[in-house]
């Protein structure tokens, strides 16, 4: 082999060992990370599978408003690794999906006449007044699609907000709506063609329904804002009722794991099929830098559906379609281990039984040098809880990776908040910094919600 090509060979693995979102399971309520190293930004939306490929498609956020950006989308083989492929729909030149308008709950599904792409979504003023289902079309799974103005159901628009899609076995389409509201679409899944399901109850807000063995289930939140609830669900053997219900997915208080249900993916196999529950662990108003995903295997029980464990880290066997959990194999380091070094005012404390350093002073700071190939922080998340500046540099001092972490939860949970991509053996450094921000918002009522104070609760560092 020539100089040349060994030295073109060591460059490819090298980029390999480094590429910077690599990852090995699915991890909960943690940034994603893609090809490029930048955060999956694609919340309320859902996956569809083509060819060997999946395909996630979500609504693209800044740091600074609730306004339409553009709806993403990422492919995976293996629903770990994700690679940005497009802006499928991005933000027009003006009207309803211009400057200063909402894009919301964007879901895709391929129609088997046409073979046309066609995505629903939620559009909207900022203020949450002009509210319509919208859609648009694309030949390409992943875009441009071009956006068709509203979804006419009898000639008129659906005045709906939280909105989802199911595409039934007989690949029929349907929209689903916010109190449990269910249209039939078209046969070109282009306008709805009969309201199938009247309201099945007051709020039902992240309209989510999925099918297993003859049996609807249809999942939906309460009306909390981006704040988390305990998500419920109903079950049917028809799409038109009666809806029997049967209580909540997680259990009571967990708020759903710090969830809002967004779609459930079906993941056949030889042997089992894995029923994946995509929530949504909204952070306003650092819906960009710090919102994260909760994905976790439904489990059954005749009709009964629940997630009443949480899986901080699980797999997936794409031949076989079982989930099974993967380890979390690591070296620790508690919150007063001597190698962490700490800059500021921190204080020892124990809170809810859990040891842990603790700072609200917006110069507060941690470090710790390791060698190895990633590394993660577990946190101990609280209602007086704010955001934290995470990064990873070499020993170059090269930035690998450079998050916003979210340290609040309505329910005291001690949990892994960020993991590192797979990294290239080697030394590097990790820096937390407390921003002395926090998450808080109010509604269309003036209702305030989200933390109360910037506080950053640090349990635990794990090294590999």
């Amino acid at each position: 082999m020539s100089i040349l090509w060994s030295m073109l060979l060591f460059q490819a693995l090298n980029l390999f060992a480094q590429q910077p979102g690599k990852t090995d399971a699915i991890y909960s309520g943690l940034s994603w990370y893609d090809q490029n190293g930048n955060v999956v930004s694609a919340h309320g939306g859902n996956i569809i599978k083509e060819g060997s490929r999946y395909y996630l498609f979500g609504e693209s956020h800044s740091d600074t408003s609730n306004a339409f950006e553009g709806f993403n989308c990422y492919s995976s083989q293996d629903l770990y690794n994700w690679k940005f492929e497009s802006v499928a729909l991005p933000k027009q030149l003006n009207g309803k999906l211009g400057p200063n308008r909402v894009g919301e709950r964007v879901k895709v599904m391929k129609n088997p006449s046409s073979g046309l792409f066609v995505m629903l979504m939620h559009v909207d003023t900022l203020g949450y007044k002009d509210q319509f289902v919208g859609y648009a079309t694309s030949k390409n799974i992943t875009g441009p699609y071009l956006f068709n103005g509203p979804l006419l159901f009898k000639g008129k628009a659906i005045k709906k907000w939280d909105m989802g899609t199911f595409q039934d076995d007989d690949g029929k389409g349907y929209l689903l709506t916010h109190g449990g509201i269910i249209y039939r679409l078209s046969d070109d899944y282009q306008s709805a063609s009969e309201l199938l399901n009247q309201n099945i109850s007051t709020g039902f807000e992240s309209p989510t329904l999925f099918k297993r063995s003859g049996i609807y289930y249809f999942i939906g939140s309460h009306l909390s804002s981006w704040e988390k609830n305990d998500n419920y669900y109903y079950t049917s053997s028809s799409l038109s009722g009666p809806w029997k219900f049967g209580g909540i997915l997680a259990p009571k208080g967990k708020l759903t794991w710090n969830s809002q249900s967004t779609f459930v993916l079906e993941i056949p196999g030889k042997s089992d099929t894995t029923y994946m529950f995509m929530g949504d662990r909204w952070s306003y108003p650092k819906q960009h830098s710090a919102a994260s995903y909760v994905w976790q295997p439904i489990s059954f029980a005749a009709d009964s559906i629940s997630i009443s464990t949480f899986l901080q880290a699980w797999k997936i066997n794409q031949v076989s379609g079982k989930a099974t959990v993967k380890a979390l194999d690591y070296q620790m380091l508690l919150s007063n281990n001597k190698l962490l070094k700490y800059a500021g005012r921190w204080v020892d404390t124990t809170i809810n039984e859990s040891p842990v350093m603790r700072s609200i002073d917006s110069k507060s700071s941690l470090s710790v040098e390791f060698i190895g190939t990633q590394i993660g922080i577990y946190g101990l998340t609280l209602p007086d809880n704010g955001y934290a500046r995470v990064s990873v540099s070499n020993k170059s001092g090269k930035i690998l990776v450079n998050t916003l972490v979210d340290f609040y939860s309505k329910t005291p949970a001690s949990q892994l908040i960020f993991l590192s991509p797979i990294l290239k053996k080697s030394s590097y450094k990790l820096r937390l910094e407390v921003t002395g921000e926090r998450p808080n918002w109010s509604d269309k009522k003036k209702t305030v919600y989200g933390s109360t104070a910037n506080n950053i609760s640090l349990s635990k560092i794990i090294i590999k």
